[in-house]
């Protein structure tokens, strides 16, 4: 009989302190101020996609840098954004991109992939709290459009 041997990943849950304190979330405006400490240089030049993770008290317990596209969009991996939110066990996650036009509208294609994160979340017993738009001086949060 023949064996066959086979290499396997392995996964780890490993916890790293970051260079930002964790903040409470009372609002969209707690979600956007807080963001905007990782866009640095990029806000105008490219269009980035990050998760904010939160736990049951709407505490930030990560961020995660999704993608990184160019000047009028970024790829978004529901997969990755799962990945994520369940690693850092979180209880919910607010998406953040930014628009580097300066247009907070909303796209179609913002809320298609707002939806999608929404409904792969749930499956995870984790809570798409709001998905908000940054834009160099101002923001659009979902939540508080009602699109959400």
């Amino acid at each position: 009989m023949i064996q066959y041997e086979y290499k396997t990943n392995t996964f780890i849950i490993k916890k790293v302190k970051s260079e930002f304190n964790s903040i409470k979330v009372q609002s969209s405006k707690d979600a956007a101020d807080y963001a905007r400490n990782f866009y640095f240089d990029d806000m105008l030049i490219y269009e980035s996609f990050f998760i904010l993770c939160l736990n049951r008290n709407n505490n930030t317990t990560a961020w995660v840098k999704i993608s990184q596209g160019g000047v009028s969009g970024t790829v978004v991996d529901v997969k990755l954004i799962s990945k994520y939110a369940i690693e850092s066990l979180s209880s919910s996650v607010i998406l953040i991109h930014n628009h580097p036009s300066g247009n907070k509208n909303p796209s179609e294609s913002d809320k298609n992939i707002t939806r999608k994160v929404k409904d792969t979340l749930i499956l995870f017993d984790c809570q798409l709290t709001d998905h908000i738009i940054l834009t160099e001086t101002d923001y659009t949060s979902f939540c508080d459009e009602g699109i959400l």
